[in-house]
């Protein structure tokens, strides 16, 4: 059988208006301490979700880890004071990250107890019985894909988490887990943008000395796209450097940040949309997740579905991020 391709994928296939951006919710919740959220942040995250749908965004993603459990949480609460809106939106989280605690040091965990209890917390915190996708956060070295089989079809089987993804893999590890699987990995969500252009400079350095250099790994993303699998980048904005780069931003980060401007102004667009239109352009189909929870920053990246890059014009953003003329 041939693999879907992107656009097709099982995790859109319910909802076929899933969007090309995704919300990432990672900024919920009041921020990284153990102080409770409030009624400020329940304002808030209806403020960044309002911002998200008037966006056209119908994806929203989680992780069990973030700001504590407090994004789900005031996600959920967000739900319960909104039922019907979570019908029109698809929903997934991650897991397999654990924080330093009695037991052990910072470490991943991608047994089937943990992934069963972290979905079953999840569930919880955001007040549903079923999640659209579940994303393994981060590889672990210990991690064994016939364990990860075992939890994903009791998962599927019970009906609280519909499709499943990974996060931070390479193409090698999602081959090797899938072999163990009797359903299609749909997503791997990964670091992509202006600011991190490993995965693009391990394409065009191929049979160079440069290669060795990179750091990423071979035929990831060609994995991804021969596949189905629904590429996802986070980081995408780069915390900024390139759509307000600050006075004290390195020189390579200054010039990048002077041709999107430049290149804001041609297109009629806000810098935001410049940096994504840079994923939107390639043809995986990569889908952004937007980390910020300022609605006018949000309504800033939507605008990046607006216009089209002209081949010339990704180029040279290639070329100034990098620092230097392609080989």
């Amino acid at each position: 059988m041939t693999a879907p391709t992107a656009p097709d994928l099982p995790l859109h296939a319910h909802l076929p208006s899933a969007s090309r951006l995704v919300f990432g919710c990672m900024g919920l919740g009041g921020g990284w301490t153990t102080t409770p959220f409030d009624e400020d942040d329940v304002r808030a995250a209806h403020a960044a979700v309002d911002a998200a749908l008037e966006a056209g965004i119908t994806v929203f993603d989680h992780a069990d880890i973030y700001t504590f459990g407090k994004a789900e949480s005031v996600f959920g609460r967000m739900l319960a004071e909104r039922p019907d809106l979570r019908a029109s939106i698809l929903l997934q989280s991650k897991c397999g990250i654990r924080f330093a605690d009695d037991a052990g040091p910072k470490r991943y965990d991608a047994s089937a107890s943990w992934i069963t209890h972290s979905v079953d917390g999840t569930l919880a915190r955001l007040g549903i019985e079923r999640l659209d996708a579940l994303l393994l956060h981060r590889p672990d070295p210990l991690m064994e894909p016939a364990e990860i089989a075992e939890a994903f079809t009791a998962l599927r089987a019970s009906g609280k988490v519909d499709h499943f993804g990974v996060s931070n893999m390479s193409g090698a590890q999602m081959q090797w887990l899938q072999a163990a699987l009797d359903a299609p990995l749909v997503a791997n969500q990964i670091e992509l943008g202006l600011g991190a252009l490993a995965w693009l400079e391990e394409g065009v350095t191929v049979g160079q000395g440069a290669a060795a250099e990179v750091g990423f790994t071979a035929g990831t993303l060609e994995y991804c796209r021969a596949s189905g699998v629904q590429l996802q980048a986070w980081g995408p904005l780069s915390q900024g450097r390139f759509s307000r780069a600050p006075e004290d931003a390195a020189p390579a980060e200054r010039s990048t940040a002077s041709v999107v401007a430049e290149m804001a102004g041609r297109y009629a667009v806000p810098p935001e949309a410049i940096v994504l239109a840079f994923l939107l352009r390639h043809p995986a189909r990569i889908q952004p997740v937007l980390g910020t929870t300022d609605p006018a920053r949000i309504a800033a990246c939507a605008r990046a579905l607006e216009i089209e890059l002209a081949r010339e014009d990704w180029y040279a953003l290639y070329e100034v991020a990098r620092g230097g003329e392609l080989p």
